[in-house]
């Protein structure tokens, strides 16, 4: 099958941004609930599937034709996403946000180290130095949230396991997202990410419809603001601006929910999370800010 052209509505920069507020709730979300994240990440992931599935184009449907090797990696993408879902939303049964989300930003980290192995990609000095300030601002900012109980290293271990599934689920996607359409993609591994939980709840004996109304809101709303608007934006990026960069935009996950917090729920931002937070912006404003331009230089010689 032929490489498609990424075609994007907004500038990638700008849906990164929404993406990176859209999965920023998703913590806050699943803390608040009782529900078995399994199957909360399962109706999460088929729900999306379902609403995502009208605008993917019937001709490109009918047209499919996959390489048992294609499908193969289908199925790894899919898996991957599956598991990524069960251990870290898993995690945060056992520890904080700001811990578990300091973990997850170590996600950029793996994801360059995997980008030079898979796709020999080499990142210059300047990112190197510019994504380490970003992380060095995601652990002040966890810095007095982090735990030392049992319970919080499980949760720590957890999260660390998801971080280098996650991490490995973008390298699969970027590989993907040069051949096949970006809905289509989103669609099919969502499907196959939801059946991934869909066994593993079944093989832990949990109910799949007994739940109150609350519940199946809380599904719809995990489904359409950080899987849809958030996950799904992240695949549509793999193939303009590459995995390390959409990496990278989670970093700022943690800076936005305390933002968000303060605004809406009127939080006090802690000195730690103040200082934590200008780090982790200047580190990600710089790196994107080089990115910018060599998109920008790339686009200008495609044309």
């Amino acid at each position: 099958m032929k490489e498609r052209k990424a075609s994007l509505l907004l500038h990638p920069y700008a849906l990164l941004f929404i993406a990176i507020l859209s999965v920023s709730v998703s913590s806050i979300m699943i803390k608040s609930s009782e529900t078995p994240t399994a199957i909360a990440g399962m109706y999460r992931l088929y729900i999306s599937a379902v609403i995502m599935l009208p605008f993917v184009p019937w001709k490109t449907i009918r047209s499919l034709s996959l390489s048992a090797k294609e499908w193969g990696t289908f199925f790894l993408a899919g898996l991957l996403l599956g598991l990524y879902f069960l251990f870290w939303m898993k995690s945060l049964v056992y520890t904080s946000v700001a811990s578990s989300m300091v973990i997850l930003a170590l996600q950029p980290l793996f994801v360059m180290i995997g980008s030079y192995f898979v796709f020999k990609e080499r990142a210059s000095l300047l990112s190197v130095i510019c994504l380490v300030s970003a992380l060095l601002g995601s652990v002040i900012i966890a810095w007095g949230d982090i735990g030392v109980s049992k319970e919080a290293l499980i949760g720590d271990g957890l999260s660390l396991i998801g971080t280098i599934l996650v991490s490995a689920y973008m390298l699969v996607g970027q590989k993907l997202s040069r051949k096949f359409d970006a809905n289509m993609y989103s669609v099919v591994v969502f499907f196959l990410g939801g059946s991934v939980l869909l066994i593993y709840s079944m093989l832990n004996g949990y109910s799949l419809t007994n739940y109150d109304s609350s519940d199946w809101t809380y599904f719809l709303m995990l489904a359409i603001v950080p899987t849809i608007f958030g996950q799904n934006i992240f695949n549509q990026l793999l193939k303009s601006i590459g995995a390390t960069t959409v990496s990278v935009g989670i970093i700022g996950e943690p800076v936005l929910a305390i933002i968000l917090a303060y605004i809406f729920l009127g939080e006090t931002i802690s000195f730690f999370q103040f200082v934590g937070g200008l780090i982790t912006l200047l580190g990600m404003l710089m790196y994107f800010w080089r990115q910018s331009l060599q998109y920008s230089s790339a686009n200008r010689l495609s044309h």
